[in-house]
């Protein structure tokens, strides 16, 4: 992953936009159209797709601040490795837009994010989980959501499930509040916040119970004691999160049949609730 103090490709281009000659200009706006192409072509090739000169590129990425062509295509490759969605969008082609491919893509994602995970690990997770005091999910931009979900199923079996943090709130408030018999759900998908990474070992340190659901290209260590990690792959520009929510689903039914009848008492209750105040 590319070091977080170093401006993007795109937002370098994007400072000196007004200063450029006109050639440098025209080579910038290709280059902003679709800056993930930068990846793929040579100085020769990125010269003659924009109608300038080999030294025109050259004074360019110079002015951009790197020390040749190499480093800059070197920073591209980086970012569209973390799943910058404007550097992904230059390899979607029509044929990869096309339905049966999503479908096939989603089919895949879903099969190989399974059979990565042994029944044994789901199963401790899910005893984990209802033996905590409480339950803590979080997650962030796109994360957000998919925590979001998996609180609102989960708080149909496990009554202490809580989203962090709320509108208007910050973390410290809550690690303050996580003690080491809570379990904490993690999800940190691409593309993710500058301290993440220093959050988990954060809270990895404050409890031993932390489950982090990732992406493939995280790293391979990490400080939690359970790490999942979902195909995302997509043909398009949009990460594919079919597995995740697949994940989701293995896990809280997992949950929901090892709590048993106490369980089903809960849910039960929560039904009958919603009867009483007509809220469906």
């Amino acid at each position: 992953m590319s070091d977080p103090a170093v401006k993007s490709f795109v937002g370098r281009v994007r400072d000196i936009l007004h200063d450029l000659s006109p050639s440098e200009r025209r080579l910038a706006e290709f280059a902003l159209d679709f800056p993930g192409d930068l990846a793929g072509y040579s100085a020769s090739e990125l010269a003659s797709l924009a109608n300038v000169s080999n030294a025109t590129v050259t004074r360019f990425i110079r002015r951009l601040g790197y020390s040749n062509y190499e480093a800059a295509r070197k920073q591209v490759r980086s970012e569209k490795k973390a799943g910058s969605p404007l550097l992904l969008a230059a390899t979607e082609t029509e044929a990869e837009r096309s339905l049966a491919t999503h479908l096939q893509q989603s089919q895949n994602n879903l099969a190989s994010t399974y059979r990565r995970i042994p029944d044994s690990l789901l199963l401790e997770i899910a005893q984990a989980i209802l033996g905590a005091r409480k339950v803590w999910v979080l997650g962030f931009r796109s994360s957000h959501a998919l925590a979001n979900y998996f609180r609102w199923q989960l708080l149909q079996i496990v009554p202490e499930a809580h989203l962090i943090p709320g509108p208007g709130e910050t973390m410290g408030e809550h690690l303050a509040g996580i003690h080491a018999d809570d379990v904490v759900v993690i999800f940190a998908l691409r593309r993710r916040v500058r301290n993440m990474d220093q959050l988990i070992r954060q809270i990895a340190q404050l409890n031993p119970n932390v489950l982090h659901i990732t992406d493939q290209l995280s790293a391979e260590k990490s400080a939690c004691r359970w790490t999942l990690r979902c195909d995302v792959q997509s043909p398009g520009v949009l990460d594919n999160h079919v597995a995740v929510i697949g994940l989701c689903h293995l896990i809280l039914s997992q949950i929901m049949d090892q709590a048993g009848p106490v369980g089903r008492r809960h849910l039960g209750m929560v039904e009958a609730f919603h009867d009483s105040f007509l809220e469906l």
